[in-house]
């Protein structure tokens, strides 16, 4: 039977050298060496082949609204969230689904296949709501889109927020969000992450809340989200993104932290692009950087992915949807830099975010969705180093994007005519 495309001379993320089989969106087989006939076969020369990239925290109704209606003159969360409250106001769903539309065709030219989106619901005409859901269904057969119903300005301390919440849910949003540290005390914070958690038990729904983004070290909500998931029985299905807190908690609290977070599957989602820009900026110096403790969490087993968050909105001014320019700035700050450790920040934008996504049918084997990315890099150390460009991306059996390599040609004296930045074998 002939295959619908056949990509030839890869190499895997573990160094295998293969070649991959598509048939009915799916992969048919993957082998040293398949010769079959294919409606289209591509020769990897030597290029890595990835499962697509994964993103599980962004802000998509947002996203390229940069300078609209202003600029974060200070920089910091809370201006973004005011500048973000004056931008609401005078949404409309054909704005938010273009910039959308915008920014997924950017992510499926990047090989960024699955995103994770929160949507604020703190606005009764539910506009960013009304406008994603329609966008998910546009892009649905290449790109999956989860929505996380997000009270931006509280759960509790905006009056609207319970119920528009629940009218998101209701409407088709499949993640439970929230804001713990933003309401306007402590113990409303952990009111709502209660509440939230019995929400999603009762709906059968994951959790996914921005917790204890703040550089104050009695912030410590994740203590609760830890608690309830435990409580209700969540295991798998609850995240912790951002995380900041932790960088200034005190150690011998954190040394007990770490383990219940294990124990209780909660996921970590760290955004180091945002992260170490809006955190510490009440720092003199030495001034705080704000990651939440990765190594740390990754030696205790918790589950723990890079997040994009933002690209081009009132928090953050730059982003293209690269993956590889997350994990390039996370094995940057979190000082992960030994191969293992740089291999595993590749893990972190693919494998381990499609697990905190609960993603079904993603990676390379036989019989999985055939979704990939064919990368200009000879392994994922590499790709990361050059953040390389992506030759081909396949999502669910069809080639979406495409790019010619190019190399950079050089007029020096007794120099070689081009010039090439890898270094891996295949290169």
């Amino acid at each position: 039977m002939q295959l619908d495309i056949l990509v030839k001379g890869g190499v895997l993320p573990d160094g295998r050298r293969a070649d991959v089989a598509i048939r009915d969106g799916r992969i048919a087989e993957i082998a040293p060496s398949i010769d079959a006939p294919a409606q289209e076969t591509f020769d990897a020369a030597g290029c890595l082949v990835s499962a697509p990239f994964v993103d599980p925290h962004f802000h998509m109704d947002a996203t390229l609204s940069w300078g609209n209606p202003r600029i974060n003159a200070s920089g910091t969360l809370l201006e973004g969230i005011a500048l973000w409250g004056e931008l609401k106001a005078r949404l409309t769903p054909e704005a938010v689904a273009e910039r959308a539309l915008s920014y997924c065709d950017w992510a499926v030219s990047q090989g960024l296949l699955a995103i994770r989106s929160h949507v604020d619901v703190c606005d009764d005409r539910l506009v960013g709501v009304e406008a994603l859901l329609a966008v998910k269904e546009t892009v649905r057969s290449y790109l999956d889109l989860q929505l996380v119903a997000f009270p931006q300005d509280g759960f509790y301390r905006d009056p609207r927020a319970r119920a528009n919440l629940l009218r998101a849910l209701d409407l088709g949003v499949d993640v439970v969000g929230g804001i713990p540290h933003f309401e306007r005390t402590m113990e409303e914070g952990r009111a709502s992450v209660t509440e939230l958690c019995e929400i999603a038990d009762a709906r059968g729904l994951p959790v996914d809340l921005h917790c204890d983004e703040t550089d104050d070290p009695l912030s410590r909500h994740i203590e609760q989200l830890i608690f309830e998931t435990t409580r209700l029985g969540l295991e798998g299905r609850v995240s912790g993104s951002h995380l900041t807190s932790m960088h200034s908690m005190d150690n011998y609290y954190v040394s007990k932290l770490l383990p219940l977070m294990a124990e209780a599957g909660v996921a970590a989602i760290p955004n180091p692009l945002v992260n170490i820009v809006l955190q510490g900026r009440h720092d003199t110096y030495p001034k705080r950087r704000g990651l939440t403790r990765v190594p740390e969490m990754r030696a205790h087993g918790i589950r723990v992915g890079w997040g994009q968050d933002c690209v081009l909105d009132p928090w953050y001014s730059l982003g293209k949807a690269d993956m590889l320019d997350v994990a390039f700035m996370g094995l940057h700050v979190a000082q992960m830099t030994s191969p293992a450790e740089m291999r595993a920040c590749f893990a972190m934008v693919t494998e381990e975010n499609a697990a905190i996504l609960g993603l079904e049918g993603y990676g390379l084997e036989r019989g999985a969705i055939a979704s990939l990315v064919v990368l200009d890099a000879g392994d994922p150390i590499e790709a990361i180093r050059l953040r390389a460009e992506r030759r081909f991306v396949i999502s669910k059996g069809r080639v979406v994007a495409r790019k010619a390599r190019v190399a950079s040609r050089l007029s020096l004296p007794g120099r070689p005519a081009e010039v090439d930045l890898r270094l891996a074998p295949g290169g």
